[in-house]
């Protein structure tokens, strides 16, 4: 079984050219979650699969990560056969959040009658979700307020962390045992992202083989990333992942 992730766009909010940063987590070549929906992530996920997500994953409710969540609701809403059926995941203290941002404008159809969330399938969760048989674990990122941001890792074989600061501590914790990690990198960093600077002060020499940076400005700032040792993912690049462990006895 062949595991892959496939990043939509890489790019910081500004960074049009690169895509909204999104994601996405293929079996043998199918799509099984996609982490965030941007302004433009729905548009390239139907150009990729043909169809709407099945499952979502959403980091935090900054618009350059849940902004496309309106047109999958009108995409979802007027095809009864998907209606409801699209899960997504999301922590319980992104809830208030997220509703509003998203869900909360008055009268989300004109002809009235329909509530936001009836298009998809909300699942809360604290420390992680089931989805397929597989367990996911989320841990807590350092991204403007506390308990506004929320990462993902599949053990053995990923993490993602979301925009984020430096999290040595959580990556240790949820990708200690060799995981490829994609990690929020920008060429200068500030107090709610990382910067290559922060990476080469808090992450040990030896994770730099397994980092994966997104989450850039620009072009021209992803080479100079390049050039600096590190590897980076264009918009539409494909990572491959190794196959996860089997869940843990504490999952769930």
């Amino acid at each position: 079984m062949n595991w892959t992730l496939h990043f939509l766009g890489v790019g910081a909010a500004h960074a049009a050219e690169l895509g909204s940063s999104s994601a996405v987590l293929e079996r043998d070549g199918e799509p099984l979650l996609l982490i965030d929906c941007g302004p433009d992530t729905l548009d390239r996920y139907l150009a990729a699969y043909g169809a709407p997500p099945r499952a979502l994953y959403v980091t935090h409710a900054h618009m350059d990560h849940v902004g496309g969540m309106e047109r999958a609701f009108i995409r979802l809403w007027f095809d009864e056969a998907r209606r409801g059926q699209t899960r997504v995941f999301a922590h319980a203290a992104l809830i208030p959040w997220l509703q509003g941002r998203v869900a909360d404008y008055p009268g989300v159809l004109a002809e009235g009658g329909v509530n936001f969330w009836e298009a998809f399938r909300l699942v809360p969760f604290s420390r992680g979700f089931w989805l397929d048989g597989l367990w996911f674990d989320v841990f807590a990122t350092r991204h403007h307020m506390p308990g506004t941001s929320y990462g993902i890792a599949l053990d053995g074989s990923f993490a993602f962390t979301g925009d984020t600061r430096p999290i040595p501590e959580m990556l240790e914790r949820y990708a200690g045992a060799g995981e490829i990690v994609a990690h929020d990198c920008g060429l200068v960093g500030n107090p709610s992202h990382t910067g290559i600077d922060d990476i080469e002060r808090e992450y040990p020499s030896t994770w730099r083989e397994r980092l994966r940076l997104y989450h850039y400005g620009s072009h021209a700032d992803g080479a100079a990333l390049e050039a600096r040792g590190f590897h980076i993912v264009a918009p539409g690049g494909r990572i491959d992942l190794p196959a996860p462990r089997p869940p843990r006895a504490d999952a769930g």
